[in-house]
């Protein structure tokens, strides 16, 4: 036991977690037994902090109001097969490129003014939110703390949007 507690010190909580994710449909004893071991972390399939997930009534109201910078990172092909209104495509393979622009070069790329970072109505969105997520780590690493993500994705909305 004294055996385990010490390792558990030894590796990274950073390593646990990547661990507990990639084994948590796998794994699931594994992974209880990783997280309880480390600090809290998140749950499988859960965001570690809720209130960066964009619901799709959220996201509804974000755009019947017109408050909302919204970032599709899928690939060009999945966003020209069906897209949110207002999206912007950004693919996840230039997201960090993209938030590191100038406003005035962001401008003239992506046509849409650039996100500031401490805007609250960023939200990223991809097929199922695995990207979405990615993308949403990125953005907040570059200091966009308030940018979010919409975690249902294209499918979703698709799906409750009958198409």
């Amino acid at each position: 036991m004294v055996a385990v507690i010490m390792l558990s010190f030894i590796l990274s909580r950073t390593l646990c977690q990547t661990v507990a994710e990639a084994t948590c449909k796998a794994h699931p004893t594994l992974v209880t037994t990783l997280r309880t071991f480390t600090t809290s972390g998140p749950r499988c399939g859960e965001d570690s902090d809720g209130a960066s997930v964009v619901t799709y009534p959220q996201l509804k109201t974000m755009l019947s109001n017109r408050d909302v910078q919204l970032f599709d990172v899928r690939e060009p092909e999945e966003y020209q097969e069906g897209r949110i209104p207002d999206a912007v495509n950004v693919p996840l393979a230039v997201v960090e490129e993209s938030m590191k622009l100038s406003p005035e070069q962001f401008q003239k790329r992506y046509n849409v003014k650039a996100p500031g970072k401490d805007d609250n109505n960023i939200v990223f969105y991809c097929r199922s939110g695995n990207r979405s997520y990615k993308a949403l780590s990125m953005a907040q690493q570059l200091g966009f703390t308030r940018a979010r993500h919409y975690k249902g994705g294209y499918s979703e909305w698709a799906e409750k949007e009958g198409k």
